[in-house]
């Protein structure tokens, strides 16, 4: 697998996301995975405040959550089916914006997907929109996928045989959250100005129609459940 990164000029707010996407990417190879930040898919949709309060924060944390906890730190918050900081509401690299998420990232990398598949006919091409989250008792930052689009985002080995023989029952990939991870890996965090990257080489199921929920298990079935009753 290979990840190429693009250096980039500041993305400005409500700027077209194709035109700078293209601007940078003349050529996009078959097989292979668009990588965009979330940050400039939101500025591109408008989804950012200026220099809001506290209040005003809390109040945008809570809209845009499912669940909220007040932490030390934080706001613990599920959002999307993801558990996260703040909603992933975020001031870094705004120079004074507040930065939400994206309204609806799989919707936005299937548009950017349908864009330059056609226009650059690509057979099998995928999309990925990331952002970054903590883990839980691991220090520091990594990749996840908020939203994908062309290929199988979960790869399943139940009923396969390990080296010995056994069938898997339980063993499962996620794929999406994977690439997001090496990927946001590469593009860094701090003053890189690489919001966009390339993933090639890399061998993937591709489709056309993405099953959005693939990554998404039901509280009461997740294994960390006993953990989230204690914290309710």
């Amino acid at each position: 697998m290979k990840i190429k990164t693009f250096k980039t000029s500041i993305f400005k707010p409500n700027e077209n996301l194709l035109s700078f996407v293209a601007r940078y990417l003349q050529k996009i190879p078959d097989n292979s995975i668009l990588v965009v930040t979330s940050k400039i898919v939101a500025l591109s949709e408008g989804r950012f405040i200026n220099d809001a309060d506290e209040t005003t924060k809390e109040r945008i944390i809570r809209q845009e959550s499912e669940t909220v906890l007040k932490t030390k730190y934080v706001y613990l918050t599920i959002k999307d089916g993801i558990v996260m900081a703040n909603a992933g509401v975020d001031e870094s690299n705004g120079n004074g914006l507040i930065i939400l998420l994206p309204q609806d990232s799989f919707k936005a990398a299937s548009k950017i997907r349908r864009h330059f598949k056609k226009k650059l006919r690509l057979k099998n091409f995928g999309v990925i929109i990331t952002d970054s989250r903590c883990l839980p008792l691991r220090a520091g930052i990594t990749g996840v996928a908020l939203g994908y689009a062309g290929f199988k985002g979960l790869k399943s080995y139940q009923g396969k045989l390990d080296i010995f023989g056994r069938p898997f029952q339980y063993s499962r990939v996620d794929v999406a959250d994977s690439l997001a991870t090496a990927a946001v890996f590469c593009m860094g965090e701090g003053q890189e100005k690489q919001p966009l990257a390339l993933i090639s080489e890399v061998r993937l199921d591709y489709v056309e129609r993405i099953n959005k929920d693939e990554l998404k298990i039901d509280l009461r079935e997740d294994m960390y459940e006993p953990l989230f009753r204690k914290i309710k």
